[in-house]
């Protein structure tokens, strides 16, 4: 498998460590840069890269190296410097290793994984020879067919990383699938989970019985025509094709206790050059946690502190482009967001997925408080629409490759312009047992629809079913 080295340093590596750090190779390996220096690459005599080097990243927000990498941090502010070895070659790995522990130690700081970073001695690189062409174009991919491109990861938690986000679009610009091929041990960041895209994407893990599944749907997998595919089953036909499913993914865990508060919502406001946006996250955020978001990004590690005013000038300079969001919360309150602000014909558009963890004995916040901040939001932020879901899941948020179950409806929230021009009281008159409540003032509410919530009972989602259909007609 390939790796990924970091760096974890107070200062920012200077010109003179950097070079001694890519001098791991010896005198003469080659060095080239990309991407107006951003990236920086050790080659083979043929031009290929071994070791593909990210430009530092100042961190800000505390608890990240331990999210994602499970490694003690400096204190915030550190410089995190990425470095990552080419598949198929065992000695660009010890050159990722090298890198990073020259880098740390000239600077002053600590290497992560400490295994593959121990060592500060040259690696002999003669005759050392890369991958072709165009699989090392993407510093990420490692396997690169007319069908997928395959990320293979060997770390904790694969998140979002510059590296990872670049192969995202570049395979979607190719109308390519994306496989991210992982140990059994690894987990996905929710930034990664919602990003996967459908067939012939997916998440695929090494297991000792089946050889390879699907990490989200525990289907097995074998690689067949140039890409991940399903396994059939001998009694399978068109209409059933039953496929076999991993007994690692399907393997029973006790309750743990650990319970996840999963809220989505849109909120669509009038374009005006005066809105600023990332408010109605943050209300709900206060609401829920009481305290605001700790950090935010455009990729993991989420490297800066909480600031309306960034998100807006950011989400402004790339409009009319998209723009998306990682947004973090503190290690003693777990909680991960993605927002996606898009300019459309309705306004500004803000889709925020987000997720708060609790562990045993932790309680999950109360109908009221979920009720309040889904007054604040239809009062204040324009919303369209919310759905609170409770879960049984990880209080770290991260995604394991087993069954978790899915979320159970809590309650949704239909905004108030939303029931101003639905037909009739057709908003008001439900199939629930429950009547709506009504958010904000009388002459224009909001409606709040309370749900069981209970992660045990999944008739939750039958009274949702039906509900949807009722609103829609």
């Amino acid at each position: 498998m390939t790796k990924d080295v970091v760096a974890l340093t107070k200062k920012m590596p200077d010109p003179l460590s950097v070079i001694a750090g890519l001098l791991s190779g010896g005198p003469d390996t080659l060095v080239g840069a990309e991407e107006d220096g951003a990236l920086v690459r050790l080659h083979d005599e043929q031009g290929r890269p071994l070791l593909s080097v990210e430009a530092p990243l100042l961190v800000q927000v505390r608890g990240e190296a331990q999210r994602l990498l499970g490694a003690d941090e400096p204190e915030v502010p550190y410089w995190w410097t990425e470095a990552r070895a080419t598949t198929g070659v065992r000695e660009a790995e010890a050159l990722a290793g090298t890198f990073a522990a020259r880098v740390a130690t000239l600077v002053g700081g600590t290497a992560w994984p400490r295994p593959a970073a121990s060592s500060l001695a040259v690696v002999n690189t003669e005759g050392m020879t890369a991958v072709p062409v165009p699989a090392a174009a993407q510093p990420a991919v490692d396997v690169l067919t007319d069908k997928v491109a395959v990320v293979i990861q060997d770390r904790p938690v694969v998140a979002m990383t510059a590296w990872l986000a670049d192969t995202f679009r570049a395979a979607a610009e190719a109308e390519l699938g994306l496989q991210i091929v992982t140990p059994a041990g690894t987990r996905l960041s929710p930034t990664v989970r919602g990003a996967l895209p459908g067939w012939p994407s997916r998440w695929v893990v090494q297991d000792e019985e089946c050889g390879y599944y699907d990490g989200l749907s525990g289907a097995v997998l074998t690689w067949a025509n140039g890409a991940f595919v399903t396994v059939g089953s001998p009694e399978a036909t068109p209409e059933d094709p039953r496929t076999p499913v991993a007994r690692s993914f399907t393997h029973e865990i006790a309750d743990s206790g650990e319970r996840q508060l999963a809220i989505s919502f849109r909120c669509v406001h009038p374009a005006d050059d005066r809105l600023v946006l990332g408010g109605a996250l943050e209300a709900v955020w206060r609401e829920i946690s009481g305290e605001p978001p700790a950090g935010w990004g455009t990729e993991e590690p989420a490297n800066l502190p909480w600031s309306l005013r960034q998100v807006t000038d950011v989400a402004f300079e790339r409009a009319p482009a998209p723009t998306w969001l990682v947004v973090v919360g503190t290690p003693e309150r777990p909680a991960l967001a993605t927002v996606r602000v898009s300019r459309t014909k309705g306004g500004v558009e803000e889709d925020v997925t987000l997720a708060f963890g609790y562990g045993p004995g932790e309680t999950v916040p109360t109908d009221a408080s979920i009720m309040r901040a889904a007054e604040i939001l239809a009062t204040r932020h324009d919303l369209q629409s919310m759905l609170v879901q409770v879960r049984r899941a990880r209080r770290d948020l991260a995604v394991p490759p087993r069954f978790e179950g899915p979320g159970v409806p809590y309650a949704f929230v239909l905004g108030a312009e939303e029931v101003r021009t639905m037909p009739g009281d057709r908003a008001r008159r439900t199939p629930l047992r429950e009547k709506p409540r009504e958010l904000g003032p009388k002459t224009r509410p909001a409606l709040y629809y309370p749900f069981p919530g209970n992660p045990s009972d999944l008739s939750g989602w039958k009274d949702f079913e039906e509900l949807m259909r009722h609103l829609k007609g």
